[in-house]
């Protein structure tokens, strides 16, 4: 049995816009059903959003603590942002996040993972990639008086110990959770890091000119 996601779309009786926010929308679409009946379903709509975990040559992560409202808590992430250009190289956002958030930059990126964040209420799409080779940026860092970059405490970690916090329940942001893992299964797998797909890999969810 071959075990994978696959395109499929339901008949859209009607769809409406009841919000409109300046990254985000929220739609309420009625859906045809197989049994012939219509069920409302209300979702965020999101452009889509990448994270970088960056690895250096002591198989230490790059991780940033940040406030983050909705759950009240100040929770440890990978460096991530959102893809704010329709149509725009995954690979570039990620690179851009990493240079705004750490002011690092790498060599060498792979694909870590993808994944949806929370499918059953929202359309975001979310690229995690591997990147190595870090070096510091050229210049100083800037963060902007006011800007969530300013707030951000940054620290390199053993990926073991990360491994650790996730299966202790102590680090809960889903591109942490996901990456880390992605990484620590990817490194136990016989042909290791070679097995991840290269920079440019497609991607269905946000398809994008390479």
């Amino acid at each position: 049995m071959d075990i994978k996601d696959t395109a499929e779309s339901w008949e859209t009786v009607s769809t409406g816009r009841p919000f409109q926010g300046a990254k985000t929308a929220v739609a309420s679409d009625e859906v045809r059903m197989p049994d012939g009946s219509v069920a409302r379903r209300d979702y965020q709509v999101h452009p889509g959003s990448v994270c970088v975990l960056a690895l250096d040559d002591e198989g230490r992560a790059l991780v940033l603590s940040q406030y983050r409202h909705p759950v009240r808590r100040r929770l440890w992430e990978l460096p991530a942002g959102l893809l704010d250009v329709v149509g725009e190289n995954p690979l570039h956002g990620a690179q851009r996040e990493l240079y705004e958030e750490a002011h690092v930059k790498a060599e060498d990126w792979r694909v870590l993972a993808d994944f949806y964040a929370s499918p059953g209420g929202s359309d975001e799409a979310i690229r995690i990639f591997l990147a190595r080779g870090v070096s510091d940026a050229d210049g100083e860092r800037y963060a902007e008086s006011g800007s969530e970059e300013a707030d951000m405490e940054l620290a390199w970690v053993p990926l073991a110990e990360l491994v650790r916090g996730v299966l202790a329940g102590e680090l809960g942001n889903p591109g942490m959770v996901t990456g880390v893992l992605a990484l620590s299964a990817a490194l136990a797998a016989e042909n290791g890091l070679d097995s991840l797909r290269p920079a440019q890999a497609p991607w269905p969810a946000r398809p994008y000119e390479a």
